[in-house]
């Protein structure tokens, strides 16, 4: 149905009042609907302005939450439960937590200590969760929502495609013959039938008669049964994009952990076995030429082996046991090697000559070498009694990570990673930024890839000399190339078995580095896992969340060369000295294996006899909690004597060094160069360094550094930066008072101390960011403590706030700057969001506790906060507005007096006003400002007031950087302000008394300060526009659950009005407006959003303040008036009372009428984000478990009636879902020809239309004016988008399915009749929009891709006007990226939409499809039932009025698009139903006023009881036969419900290809049932006649089955039907219905031109019908007007006047019978003409059309008719040599053989498309055929040449094709003078067939001759079917011979005749003979072989004339004079019968 079928609401409603009218149209003309809505004095305040909103405490505080009853009561107020505190434990991922336990430790330790063991302090709204920002409606929620659905059943569905019907079962058992002449069959066989069939069951309670009202009751209990609760359920989730609001609660901080890998050593062998051999592991990147890994030592020694050190030994402790490893690796990379060293026990002999016996022997060779063995493990023996203490260097090896991982293919990887090794999000999210560190590389991910068992069988030995890490880098680089140096030497054979595996998420028995048990560790004797600790590549950026206090010692290398003595062997002893005595040695150095657990000295491995040995020896130390002075490393160097010498020692000591650990109280760490003493260190050495040289000492080399060590500490107590060292150590000093205090070479005394901390604040912002972040929450806390506890210095108070706001500022910029990469979609950074949400707490804790108090001498002058201050804060707000802006030099002025006033009517509109001078500071009752602990002369600040003060007083430097992180600053003064009054239990307090008033000024001015920012900023730098903008909607929203709200709404709207005063210069106002809307959106995403709104307090006019609660209570009167009652109309306005007491929900209205304002800007864009808050808004109602009531959801929709106005008022520019032929192919199959002639689009009641309805020039019957629909204007503005439109009509139904049905009632009942017709009209385009598509359309589209093609030009629109971020547009790319990973709305996303987004993946699976087909078919019956529902209440209303019955017609029109449209069976039921009880209601609305929609009803109930489902058959059923009753109890008979009847079967018959006859026989049975069955109607003949109307839809029924067969045949389907409509010449109803229907199959074929002739023939049956009624000069005579559009037009004259009675009612009443519908009529027939192409015959039909147009004055249409009259004509000038247009192409078809039944032997003359090639329709017609008969039965004759049908096989069918051209005599040239000419009424055809004399078809060029034949079809093409039977064929003499002498004819008058003939023929025969006689004398030779063809050809001639001329005639009668040519001239009628009869 077109657009003006549901504008056409507003042309029924026709009887309005003529002021009215005149109101309404005058309305009109000046504007759209919309043109008032920015400035409607009728709204009060205009949209653009914020209301003033009401006080919401003092609203509270008259109305008590106990006024409500029940479950409302809950909505009046926040719960009291709604802030708690919790006290979640730190994870811990290890049994023990590792802490320090000893008492004795530093401040710094002791912070640390504290820090890492205490609970995370956390603040939880209850309720937040059921914010839309933190449970967020999504495809996968919607999804679990969705299970359980009912699954509707649908026609559709059921039905399949398939055209065969069930009999079709044998194909050869069908002939494909023309159809029999008999028209129908037999009535008796069809009685007989239909009363054999059995019924569907009958509806109960049908027949009694029952009070309407009983029934409407009845009705609506049954409509409210198995409806879905929650509609927007069914509806795709809102689309992410939009979701500003989006939060999540940050992870807790954890440890950082990279990808992890798991290897396992399983096993070590060499050829020989003699002596011990140990392993290290640990990772190096070559890249970077770093090691990153900690070492991991194994023993895979035999029990035997190991049994060789016993000597040495200690009993193992289980952690050195250890032989499988983790592995953490945070930058992946392609360049990582596993490197593999193995030691052996020290013995003599250099490193090459121990490994020789390795790489000579082989286990093969045991046998042989037995005694070497022997010898070799004797000696080994020895040296490991001997010298087991320690190792020497030999060999090693390397793994080359990426080759293992990417040795498995994609696919395998694939598969794996969805096994159980892929890391949890959790898990993901914990590794952070660093995970994304190769992204260029694919091969390098460790964290999924095959397991991997590597047996490594080469080893390289060690050379002494090359043992560095340096040396070893260069070892892997070479590794890597192709032609490796390391390939070419003799490798030490050995296997070394590992495992390698992605490590899984909870490995068992797994040790953390610091040797603790890492949960979960279920026994702990197993043999445990070592976690390896990662040295990162690059910067880590994560906090310390455990303690960890590590030191790595690293020897590099010594320098004895100069070193006098026998000093070759040499060994490093190293020690962690707590003193200077060799006891104070403490166990903190970590076992390697096989060992105890911690010793308290470790040596290198010994280089044999190297004086200058290098080490690659790692030492790992557990440093104390405590390292004071004392501490030491002290280095003790050794020869050892490898061979033993009697009265040599096994080790001498040669050299002593050492490295205070302590210097200024830091650690040293770094490299180190020492001076080696040659004697023992006197006392006291170790508070130096070795570099002083103490007196007496000898050193080696001249106290030069020979030793080279380096230090690496990996602890969370020391931070090893210099600007955080001395910032903890200052603020350590102050808190412990350690005055005087040294640090570095300076003492600082109480004096310079401050001095000092402010410098060491400002110096924060030099620190380095790894250190930074990884001590930020201490940095961070101790900044907060210096704000809330100033310190006290020698008595006074020292204000550090402003120094501290700026180090702040400076710290987060720094983290966030560092952990750029992983901001989340806001630009949050995690890790400062974690800080304030876990870590953050008012120091001290409990304030109640009495150690927090400071002594009391403090002096409480320093209280005062003036220091910094203003004097007047307001009045010289510039100062605190960057001063570097030159933008903002103007606008502060006026904003801030903005500010002013507001601040200042706060404080006289509020009784409690803490302005007042009792509230304000040192006023009587200032106590009230703070808890008892604080007053007195405590210094503890409030963290949030001195945040607010110092961020509105701060410079514009550090202003800048922390307007940057507003967010963070925000949040933490929610968090404080949130433990502020929870730690003091000032919940309770009133919310006006909460915070003092100074700090609420300082907000309300940092409010408008950061709000102009925003709006400065958003043409610079809009990304920072748009996370300030977001950060002060989220600060506000918070405030919202803590301070008084009606203040905080007040900031609200002073920032609105910031915003509006600048968008009326704003160069790019769509910017602000989006900013707006997300704004608002946000502040609507509060979870106490509907509280916010005040929802029960009754809405009052301006006037009166307080309304009475008998005015409340009469809202639910019913409507008794007409007269509007303005509480109701201001309830769904965006009135001033609507918008003042819902305040968000008015600004979130105003926002979407706004934006769908037709002027506004950048509509496109606005439109999606306005709609698609709202929606996000229901949806998340929806779901709430707080309003699940049915009376609760009533009053949140309250909240939202505005909505149906705004709809309703933007219908013109929503999506015309209804509109075109888009909408598949239901309005051709559901109704009929509805479509013609309309154009309107529009949805608004335009002038024109407004006109129409007070009674224009029309009948008041048409269904739509001639002069079509609204003008540009009225559909002026951006057009809203498919999606946007389907979404903001889903909203509207969201508020009619769940608002009170009395208010809805109240509500209708006051509109005025053009806004009820254009609620109508949204109603009727919500059926088009939620229509069920269909299993199919799933399955056909996979996933439709609608939206994103849709969402592309809001896209585009923002990117040109610069109205989104760059960084928001990359957030959201990589949001489409990630989400395609698993899913791709395509939606119809579809734009899919879910429709969206279900998910944007092409490839679904079939139950995915089955779920969206669920889906979708449960949202279009709940959507129908929500419209239901609301016609139900119009009806309802509108009972008394006196339109009554032009909206009774629009509500039936609604009514049957529904039941016309794709409808589950639920659906149906209730809307059957509903039709009944409207119809026995109001009968005179089918049988008094419009035959259409009495013939749209009679169409569509037919079309249900054809249905295969049998509920909707019981129904349709029950409604038609009530509809006959109903006409029948009217006028004694229902001649028109018969006829509508009779016609639409045709209809249905005609355009339905699925129609099931079988199922509709079924249903005539059921009413024929009702009819006896009727008790009521016993004595009448209704019965009678009910029987007669089913029986003759019985037999009309019969032609379809015959329409079925040849449903694939498209010419034999035309025949068929062009027969049924020939058949109904005597009905012109239904002739007309028929040739309607066969221009639509043609239509479908692409067969335009005879579609054309088919309206062209329609035309004129219509006008021969109107020129019988009236005598009218503007109207065609008749057909005879249509000649010169085609001959064949004439042929509906046949009608006489007996035949035809215009009188009789229900004939010719069909709505194409009047002059509207012939115009209709004739448009349809040139707009086909035009894309047929034929454009002559557009301007013959426009000649008829003109005239009728001009008589109506109707200029509108005679423009847009001549406009296309000259583009047909300016289309055959630019044509006009023809070529350019192509015409049909024609084909003589001849069938030939017993199977094709009455075509055997028929001629037909085919019209195929331009350009058909002959091969192409032989193609087609064989392969058909074939399909029909079988393989090897059709052939096709392959000549033009007469068929002799005896030599053709009789079970075989023969075919006949030959190209013909169109032929035309000399004189008709003349005529036919251009292409179109020569191409158009055509008869004649002619076809050539070749020849040569000797016999062949083809010969040479000499030879060659033609033989012409011309046929004759019985009409003239184009014609209204694409066949022609050929009625005349001019050949040969043989032809004609055969044709009148083959059979003797009956009359004997004709006797004579045909005895001429046959003597002419002799005659013919003798004068050819002669003529060859004569021929043969005369030729010469070269011509004898033609002239024995012409003696072949005439001998053939003589033998078939033959028996023709031997025939015996009876006795001829009296001879004649009738001359030859006489006898030709009476032959030729008798040619001319034998082919016209009617066997078409």
């Amino acid at each position: 149905m077109a657009a003006s079928e549901r504008r056409a609401f507003a042309h029924k409603i026709n009887r309005t009042v003529a002021a009215e009218v005149r109101k309404q149209v005058s309305r009109e003309r000046s504007g759209s609907p919309h043109s008032s809505r920015r400035s409607s004095s009728s709204l009060g305040v205009p949209l653009t302005e914020v209301m003033e909103p009401l006080d919401f405490e003092d609203v509270l505080l008259s109305r008590p939450p106990d006024v409500e009853p029940g479950p409302l009561r809950d909505l009046i107020e926040f719960p009291a439960d709604d802030l708690e505190l919790l006290k979640q434990p730190r994870e811990c991922r290890t049994t023990e937590s590792g802490v320090p336990e000893d008492g004795k430790l530093d401040a710094q330790v002791r912070a640390a200590v504290a820090m890492y063991s205490e609970d995370w302090v956390i603040v939880r709204r209850r309720y937040q969760h059921l914010s839309t920002a933190y449970s967020p409606v999504t495809t996968e929620t919607q999804r679990e929502r969705q299970k359980g659905l009912i699954c509707q059943v649908f026609e559709q569905d059921t039905s399949g495609d398939e055209r065969m019907g069930p009999e079709d079962t044998d194909d050869s058992q069908h002939c494909s013959g023309s159809p029999e002449d008999t028209p129908r069959s037999s009535g008796a066989s069809g009685i007989f039938s239909l009363r054999n069939l059995a019924s569907d069951s009958l509806l109960p309670a049908l027949l009694e008669r029952a009070a309407p009202e009983d029934v409407d009751r009845r009705n609506e209990a049954l409509r409210r049964q198995h409806r879905a609760p929650a509609l927007l359920t069914l509806y795709p989730a809102p689309d992410e994009d939009e979701a500003v609001e989006r939060c999540s609660i940050p992870e807790p901080p954890r440890e950082h952990f990279g990808q992890r890998i798991l290897v396992k050593c399983l096993s070590l062998k060499f050829e020989i076995e003699i002596e011990p051999i140990f392993g290290t592991l640990a990772l190096y990147d070559v890249r970077e030429k770093k090691k990153i890994s900690e070492n991991f030592y194994f023993d895979l020694n035999s029990d035997s082996v190991k049994g060789l050190l016993r000597a040495h030994g200690t009993h193992p402790a289980i952690s050195t046991l250890a032989r499988s490893a983790i592995f953490s690796v945070t930058y992946p990379s392609p360049d990582i090697f596993l490197v593999v060293k193995l030691e052996k026990v020290l013995q003599q002999g250099d490193i090459s000559e121990c490994c020789e016996p390795y790489m000579v022997m082989k286990e093969a060779d045991a046998v042989k070498n037995k005694e070497k063995l022997e010898r070799l493990r004797l000696a080994a023996e020895q040296f490991c009694t001997r010298l087991g203490r320690y190792r020497m260097p030999f060999a090693w090896t390397a793994v080359h990570l990426a080759n293992i991982v990417s040795s498995v293919g994609p696919q395998d990887r694939d598969s794996d990673s969805e096994g159980e090794r892929r890391p949890t999000w959790a898990e993901r999210r914990r590794r952070g930024p660093q995970d994304r560190g190769c992204s260029g590389d694919d091969a390098c991910s460790f964290s999924s890839f095959r397991p991997a068992t590597l047996t490594v069988t080469n080893f390289f030995k060690q050379e002494a000399e090359r043992l560095s890490d340096e040396d070893l880098f260069k070892f892997l680089a070479d590794m890597r190339r192709p032609s490796s140096l390391l390939r070419r030497l003799r490798p030490v054979t050995a296997q070394l078995k590992i495992d390698i595996s992605p490590a899984p998420e909870n490995l068992h028995f797994c040790l953390s580095p610091e040797l603790l048990h890492v949960k979960p560790y279920p026994d702990p004797r197993g043999r445990p896992t070592k976690e390896v600790l990662e040295f990162p590549a690059r910067e880590v950026y994560a906090p310390h969340t455990c303690y960890r206090n590590l030191l790595f010692v690293y020897p590099h290398s010594l320098n004895f060369s100069s070193r006098q003595g026998s000093v070759r062997n040499l060994a490093v002893r190293i020690q962690y000295m707590a003193g200077e005595d060799q006891s104070q040695a403490l166990p903190v150095i970590f076992g390697k294996s096989s060992c105890s657990e911690f010793t308290r000295e470790a040596f290198t491995p010994v280089v044999y006899h190297n004086k200058s040995p290098e080490f690659y020896e790692e030492f790992k130390l557990r440093l104390p909690a405590c390292v004071t002075e004392n501490h030491h490393l002290f280095f003790t160097f050794y020869h050892v004597s490898c061979q033993p010498r009697p009265g040599t020692a096994l080790e001498t000591p040669v050299g002593f060094t050492w490295i205070p650990l302590l210097q200024h109280g830091r650690l040293r760490t770094g490299p180190f160069c020492l001076p080696v003493s040659v004697d023992q260190p006197p006392p006291s050495y170790s508070v130096l360094t070795p570099d002083v040289a103490l007196p007496g000492m000898r050193w080696v080399d001249g106290h030069k550094g020979v030793f080279s060590v380096e230090l690496t500490a990996v602890s969370s107590v020391h931070p090893q930066d210099p600007h955080l060292d001395k910032f903890f150590t200052l603020v350590h000093v102050l808190e412990e008072g350690t005055f005087p205090f040294r640090l570095k070479e300076t003492v600082l005394s109480e004096a310079t101390v401050e001095q000092e901390l402010r410098a060491s604040l400002a110096a924060l912002r030099l620190a380095s960011p790894e250190p930074l972040v990884a001590f930020s929450h201490h940095v961070l806390d101790k900044l907060v403590h210096l704000v809330v506890r100033p310190p006290i210095i020698g008595g006074q108070i020292v204000n550090l706030g402003r120094g501290a706001f700026e180090a702040m500022a400076h710290v987060a910029s720094l983290v966030h700057r560092s952990l750029e990469a992983v901001q989340d979609s806001r630009g949050h950074c995690p890790l400062l969001a974690a800080y304030v949400h876990y870590a953050f707490r008012l120091p001290g804790g409990d304030p109640s506790l009495p150690g927090g108090v400071p002594p009391a001498t403090v002096q409480a002058a320093t209280l005062a906060r003036g220091s910094g201050r203003p004097t007047s804060l307001y009045l010289t707000r510039s100062k605190s507005i960057s001063s570097s802006n030159p933008d903002l030099a103007v606008v502060p002025g006026s904003v801030d007096d903005e500010v002013s006033r507001i601040l200042a009517t706060k404080g006289v509109d509020r009784s409690h006003s803490w302005v007042n001078s009792a509230y304000a500071p040192g006023g009587s009752k200032a106590v009230l400002r703070r808890g008892l602990p604080y007053c007195g002369a405590d210094p503890r600040q409030l963290l949030h007031e001195e945040l607010a003060l110092q961020w509105v007083v701060s410079g514009s430097a550090v202003r800048e950087v922390a307007l940057q992180h507003a967010w963070f600053f925000f949040q933490l003064m929610i968090k404080s302000m949130e433990l502020h009054l929870l730690l003091n239990q000032r919940l309770d307090t009133p919310r006006k008394l909460r915070f003092p008033g100074r700090f609420l000024d300082d907000i309300a001015a940092l409010v408008a300060s950061v709000g102009l920012e925003v709006i400065t900023r958003v043409h610079k730098d809009m990304e920072l526009a748009e996370r300030l903008n977001a950060s002060l909607a989220f600060f506000l929203s918070d405030l919202l659950s803590i301070a008084d709200r009606g203040y905080i709404f007040s900031l609200v709207r002073a920032h609105y009005k910031q915003v509006a005063t600048r968008l009326l210069s704003a160069p790019n106002p769509t910017a602000l407006l989006t900013l707006r809307m997300d704004f608002t959106r946000i502040l609507c995403s509060h979870e106490h959003y509907v509280t916010l709104n005040l929802p029960c307090s009754p809405l009052s006019p301006p006037a009166s303040p307080s309304p009475s609660v008998s005015s409340t209570t009469s809202q639910s009167s019913t409507f008794s008036s007409q007269a509007p009652d303005p509480k109701v109309t201001s309830m769904f306005e965006l009135s001033g009372p609507f918008r003042q007491q819902h305040f968000l929900s008015g600004l979130l209205l105003t926002e979407l009428a706004l934006a769908l304002d037709p002027e506004a800007e950048g509509a496109s864009l606005l439109h999606k984000k306005a709609i698609s808050a709202v929606h996000s808004l229901l949806c998340s109602h929806d779901i709430d478990s707080r309003y699940t009531d049915a009376t609760v959801k009533a009053k949140v929709a309250e909240l939202y009636l505005p909505l149906l106005s705004l709809a309703r008022d933007t219908l013109p520019r929503l999506h015309g879902f209804a509109e075109g032929s888009g909408q598949r192919s239901r309005l051709a199959s559901m109704l009929d020809s509805d479509t013609e002639g309309e154009g309107d689009i529009g949805g608004t009641i335009n002038p024109s239309v407004a006109m129409a309805i007070a009674g224009g020039p029309l009948a008041p019957g048409s269904r739509t004016s001639i002069s079509q629909g609204p003008s540009a204007a009225a559909r002026s503005g951006c057009p809203l988008s498919a999606e946007s439109s389907r979404t903001l009509l889903v909203c509207v139904l969201w508020v009619l399915k769940n608002a009170e049905p009395a208010l809805l009632q109240r509500w209708a009942a006051d509109l005025a009749l053009p806004q009820l017709g254009r609620l109508l009209d949204l109603l009727y385009l919500c059926l088009a929009a939620f229509e069920y598509k269909g299993k199919r359309a799933f399955e056909r589209i996979n996933s439709l891709t609608f939206k994103k093609s849709l969402d592309m030009k809001a896209r585009l629109e923002e990117a040109i006007l610069g109205t989104i971020g760059a960084r928001q547009e990359m957030v959201r790319r990589s949001r489409e990226r990630s989400s395609s990973g698993n899913q791709e709305n395509v939606r119809w996303r579809k734009s899919v939409t879910h429709w969206r987004q279900t998910s944007d993946r092409v490839d679904k699976t079939k139950d995915e499809m089955e779920h969206e087909a669920l889906v979708d078919g449960n949202l279009a019956t709940e959507a129908s039932l929500v419209v239901l529902d609301m016609l139900e209440i119009i009806v309802q209303t509108v009972m008394l009025s006196e339109a009554r019955e032009s909206i009774l017609s629009a509500v039936l029109k609604v009514v049957l698009y529904s039941l016309g449209s794709a409808q589950s069976a639920l659906f149906l039921q209730h809307g059957l139903a509903t039709q009944r009880a409207l119809v026995s209601k109001f009968p005179e609305l089918l049988f008094e006023e419009d035959t259409e929609l009495c013939a749209d009803l009679c169409l569509r109930l037919l079309r249900h009881c054809g249905s295969r489902i049998s509920t909707i058959r019981i129904h349709a059923s029950a409604s038609l036969y009530l509809l006959m009753r109903q006409n029948f109890e009217i006028g004694h008979n229902f001649a028109r419900v018969k006829m509508l009847v009779t016609m639409s079967l045709s209809s249905l018959v005609g355009t339905t290809p699925n129609f099931s006859e079988e199922h509709l026989r079924r249903s005539l049975k059921t009413i024929l049932t009702y009819a006896e069955e009727d008790i009521g109607l016993r004595d009448s003949t209704f019965a009678e006649q009910v029987q007669d109307l089913m029986f003759n839809l019985h037999m009309i029924l019969t032609d379809t089955v015959k329409m079925k067969e040849h449903q694939e045949d498209p010419e034999m389907l035309m025949d068929l039907m062009y027969r049924i409509a020939r058949g109904y010449q005597g009905s012109p109803d239904l002739r007309l219905t028929w040739l309607q229907n066969m221009a639509g199959k043609h239509a479908e074929l692409g067969n335009h031109a005879e579609a054309a002739q088919c309206m062209v023939h329609a035309a004129a049956l219509v006008a021969e019908y109107l020129a019988l009624l009236e005598d009218s000069r503007h109207l065609p005579v008749g057909c005879v007007s249509f000649q010169n559009v085609s001959s064949n037009v004439l042929e509906e004259s046949a009608i006489s006047d007996d035949i035809l009675s215009p009188d009789e009612e229900g004939f010719c009443s069909g709505k194409n019978f009047t002059e509207l519908g012939l115009v209709g009529l004739l448009e349809q027939a040139a707009a086909y003409f035009t894309m047929g192409g034929l454009y002559e015959a557009v301007n013959e039909v426009y000649k008829n059309l003109i005239p009728i147009l001009e008589a109506h004055r109707d200029y509108k249409k005679l423009a847009a008719v001549h406009g296309k009259l000259q583009e047909a004509f300016t289309k055959i000038m630019h044509q006009s040599s023809g070529w350019e247009r192509v015409f049909g192409t024609y084909f003589r078809v001849g069938f030939y053989g017993a199977r094709f039944g009455d075509l055997d032997e028929q001629e037909f003359v085919y019209k195929e498309p331009s350009i058909t090639k002959l091969a192409e329709i032989s193609h087609r017609l064989e392969e058909f055929y074939t399909e029909r008969f079988g393989d090897d039965v059709v052939e096709i004759i392959k000549d033009s040449n007469p068929v002799d049908k005896s030599k053709l096989d009789p079970q075989k069918a023969y075919i006949q094709i030959t190209y013909v051209e169109p032929h035309f005599d000399t004189y008709e040239l003349k005529d036919r003078v251009t292409y179109f000419d020569r191409n158009y009424g055509l008869r004649a055809f002619l076809f050539c067939t070749p020849f040569t004399p000797d016999g062949r078809a083809h010969g040479e060029l000499a030879e060659q001759h033609k033989r012409k034949t011309l046929l004759s079809t019985e009409h003239a093409f184009p014609y209204i079917k694409t066949r022609i039977r050929v009625c005349h064929r001019e050949e040969g003499p043989l032809e004609v011979a055969q044709v009148f002498l083959a059979e003797i004819p009956e009359d004997p008058k004709l006797f004579r005749h045909h005895n001429k003939l046959r003597l002419c023929f002799k005659d013919f025969c003798k004068k050819c003979e002669d003529a060859l006689r004569k021929n043969k004398a005369l030729i010469g030779p070269d011509q004898k072989e033609y002239h024995r063809e012409l003696e072949r050809h005439y001998s053939r001639l003589r033998e078939a004339l033959q028996p023709l001329l031997t025939q015996r005639l009876p006795q001829l009668l009296a001879p004649s004079s009738t001359s030859l040519s006489a006898l030709r001239g009476q032959v030729q009628p008798t040619v001319l019968f034998r082919y016209v009869g009617p066997t078409d």
